[in-house]
């Protein structure tokens, strides 16, 4: 995940955070394998080190320019919070190690799965089918993820994650297990919560420097007191992210003019704003140094 960055100045974040962290996080970007990073404190930590990696870079090539309004998907909340200021990296690096605890805890004891739905109006269609399988027994399965109105994710029990699943492909989805350590987003984290709750309170909330739109209201949110963001935080551990919102919120702040940059591994986020927004929005991709050279000779930044 970070081999492309581990030649670079902006290894020293990892450095930093390592130490932060207690942990030798260059150790698991550079060498975990696929059965480690399913286990969910691994990922959140090595997830996030990466877009700090990433947001390092950016700045170290624009200047410490403040972008318009940040959002970011799940984990990446807490690098939007950290890219509008509200967190620090060394501060944020130490929540989500303990976020990332307490939901892996969390999943051992309530073991979960997850699964994406796609098809027409599957928004509604999920919603739909979880209604429908919650009236005739105890409520197992949720949707944990409305990344548009033709995807959704779904968390809970395996067996009713499954179920759930079967009734979406019989009305014409396609579904796509994932490979995650638990049932996200969902009821299931509650034993989480506790632990989360007490790293909120310890961690010191800044006003920001931009607006930040929250996972679980999809509305952007700036200087308001560090409770709010607090219960944000606990709140987007049992409830869905509402990313398809969020889009429509960034959309809106940009005055339907945005040019989006999306830190992290990988280029989902970039694909869904190009779903959700339209086909050319300008859109891009920084995972690697010679993406990140592509963004800023765009001139976006």
């Amino acid at each position: 995940m970070g081999a492309p960055w581990r030649d670079t100045a902006h290894w020293a974040v990892v450095e930093d955070l390592s130490e932060a962290a207690g942990r030798d996080l260059g150790e698991l970007l550079l060498h975990a394998d696929a059965e480690r990073l399913t286990r969910t404190d691994n990922a959140q930590l090595a997830t996030f080190t990466l877009e700090m990696v990433l947001l390092d870079a950016l700045r170290s090539a624009v200047g410490d320019l403040a972008p318009a309004v940040c959002a970011g998907h799940s984990l990446g909340e807490y690098a939007a919070l950290t890219a509008a200021g509200v967190l620090t990296p060394r501060d944020a690096v130490r929540l989500v190690a303990e976020r990332g605890a307490a939901m892996a805890e969390a999943a051992r004891l309530v073991p979960g799965t997850m699964a994406v739905l796609v098809g027409p109006d599957m928004a509604r269609t999920a919603a739909a089918l979880v209604d429908a399988r919650g009236a005739t027994g105890p409520a197992e399965v949720w949707v944990a993820n409305v990344n548009g109105p033709g995807q959704v994710v779904v968390s809970g029990r395996p067996h009713a994650v499954a179920a759930l699943t079967a009734h979406a492909v019989d009305a014409g989805a396609r579904a796509l297990p994932l490979r995650v350590g638990g049932a996200f987003h969902s009821p299931l984290m509650a034993a989480a919560l506790p632990r989360l709750t007490r790293a909120l309170a310890a961690t010191p909330l800044a006003p920001g420097r931009c607006p930040v739109v929250a996972n679980v209201d999809g509305r952007p949110h700036h200087g308001e007191a560090p409770a709010l963001w607090r219960d944000l935080l606990r709140r987007q551990l049992l409830e869905p992210v509402r990313w398809s919102d969020s889009m429509t919120a960034l959309h809106t702040l940009t005055g339907g003019r945005p040019h989006l940059v999306e830190l992290g591994p990988g280029s989902a986020l970039t694909g869904l704003a190009r779903r959700l927004l339209t086909p050319d929005v300008p859109a891009r991709s920084a995972a690697t140094p010679a993406q990140l050279a592509g963004v800023v000779a765009t001139g976006w930044c």
